[in-house]
């Protein structure tokens, strides 16, 4: 009684705090569930970015990783914009930096870079074009042809766009998600058969993507019940379908969110242990301070946001 008094307390004085401050809460599909309940807004990377663009708060929470936030200031530079942990990171876009994407453009003078929003505001400056899980084959189908392209960091996504765009003049990082790297083809068919029936949601990211597209093409999985979307995608989807059981192949916070908005629908989660340390690192009394102390502010300094930006407004200006 006494845990859930406290944790009352302090959705009241978040609250206070959010109105006194002209402040917007901003939360990933990853977040803890208190955190996403808090929250002005919940969605994918490419929702929060949009929303951060267009608020009329003065100031933004960021309850998400560290390159988001960093995004955020990007596109808000007169707003004020807080990441409660400094320390929440994320592991791909911890694998490449700006000095190894500038030698990777000086192997392929010409190359088009685009990287995906898991990145830092520097390498974004050193890009042509950033994406998200949710539009990263509809920004390569929008680059001529004939154009090499350059896509980092993650990986497996840049498998799936390459496959999906037919592109071979398409190069790919060798970076990955250490939480959706774990999810392999072996997983997907050992719940399939645990859960015959259900709807398949897939994350790009995913050790399986590309190889859940081969077994589609060979019948092992179904293939009008398996579906590779973003994060925003899987919310849309799970909300269209008329299917009541998923086995969803992501981080497991957006379980919450998926129960929360269909209490009529299951949701397996492909892997219990696919959780990343760093999106759950936020909590209410990290929020609390965050608001009150006004800490911690994420800048970027103004040469490298204005580069960074143009790789970013190109995204959001295609969709």
């Amino acid at each position: 009684m006494e845990d859930k008094d406290e944790t009352a307390d302090l959705v009241d004085k978040i609250g206070r705090l959010r109105k006194a401050k002209n402040a917007t809460i901003l939360a990933h599909n990853y977040q803890l569930p208190a955190i996403q309940d808090i929250a002005d807004f919940v969605g994918d990377s490419l929702e929060l970015s949009r929303i951060a663009a267009t608020t009329i708060a003065d100031t933004i929470v960021f309850c998400g990783v560290h390159f988001m936030a960093e995004t955020a200031a990007i596109l808000a530079p007169d707003k004020k914009v807080l990441i409660p942990d400094l320390q929440a990171g994320c592991s791909l876009s911890d694998t490449i930096d700006a000095n190894q994407l500038r030698q990777w453009k000086l192997d392929h003078p010409g190359a088009v870079v685009v990287s995906y929003v898991n990145t830092t505001a520097e390498v974004k400056a050193e890009s042509d074009y950033c994406c998200t899980s949710s539009n990263a084959v509809k920004i390569v189908n929008a680059i001529p042809a004939d154009k090499e392209v350059l896509f980092l960091p993650d990986m497996f996504l840049g498998a799936y766009v390459k496959k999906m765009t037919g592109r071979r003049n398409l190069h790919v990082w060798w970076g990955e998600c250490h939480v959706h790297a774990a999810l392999r083809p072996q997983d997907v068919k050992a719940t399939l058969a645990q859960h015959p029936g259900a709807d398949l949601m897939i994350h790009p990211e995913c050790g399986c993507s590309t190889s859940a597209l081969h077994m589609i093409s060979t019948g092992d999985i179904p293939t009008e019940g398996t579906h590779i979307l973003s994060t925003g995608g899987m919310i849309r989807h799970a909300r269209a379908s008329t299917a009541d059981k998923f086995v969803v192949a992501t981080e497991t916070g957006i379980l919450h969110r998926l129960k929360k908005d269909n209490p009529n629908k299951r949701f397996i989660p492909m892997r219990e242990d696919a959780v990343c340390g760093f999106m759950k690192m936020i909590t209410l009394e990290k929020v609390c301070r965050s608001l009150e102390n006004e800490v911690y502010e994420v800048v970027v300094p103004e040469e490298i946001a204005v580069k960074a930006n143009l790789a970013i407004e190109r995204m959001i200006s295609i969709g």
